[in-house]
């Protein structure tokens, strides 16, 4: 029995890697390390609990709502502040050409505060409706649409005119 929970918790843990990196990456503004460290925090939480995870209703909003929540708690930690740089290290470029836009999303992401940032990747990211937003942040849904609003406009205060020279016609 212990081996069958085992290899359903490897196969749930192997197919959403991927999806909770990109999420954690988006969270931490391309601070891959800390992404890193926060999805191995995520997958450590769920194995100690995936008896009770692996019969929820949806265990994969249930690992997005654990990385989300872990990710919170680590921003409150005063050592989290802690930045060995200010700026990103040279990253390959993506086939696509679109590496300085994202480099300039990403930068505006890391100015935004942690909550706002949440948001954002919860919202427009994750696509979660707004109910479902405050239920990860343990908000009411006006505290959601409040951060919505401030968060998408501080991001085109800073974004301005940076990001018109990236647009296509």
């Amino acid at each position: 029995m212990r081996q069958a929970r085992a290899d359903e918790y490897a196969e749930f843990a192997a197919a959403r890697a991927g999806h909770l990196y990109r999420s954690a990456c988006l969270l931490t503004a391309g601070d891959t390390h800390l992404a890193e460290d926060l999805v191995q925090e995520t997958f450590g939480r769920l194995y100690v609990r995936w008896g009770r995870v692996s019969r929820a209703d949806n265990p994969a909003a249930y690992a997005q709502t654990v990385l989300t929540r872990t990710f919170l708690a680590h921003q409150r930690r005063r050592s989290s502040r802690e930045r060995a740089t200010d700026t990103f290290p040279d990253l390959p470029g993506a086939a696509d050409g679109d590496a300085p836009l994202r480099l300039t999303l990403m930068a505006a992401l890391a100015r935004l505060p942690y909550k706002d940032r949440a948001v954002v990747v919860l919202r427009y990211w994750e696509d979660r409706s707004v109910e479902q937003t405050a239920g990860v942040l343990n908000v009411s849904s006006a505290a959601v649409r409040t951060r919505c609003v401030r968060a998408l406009g501080r991001l085109r205060e800073q974004l301005g005119e940076d990001i018109q020279e990236y647009s296509r016609p």
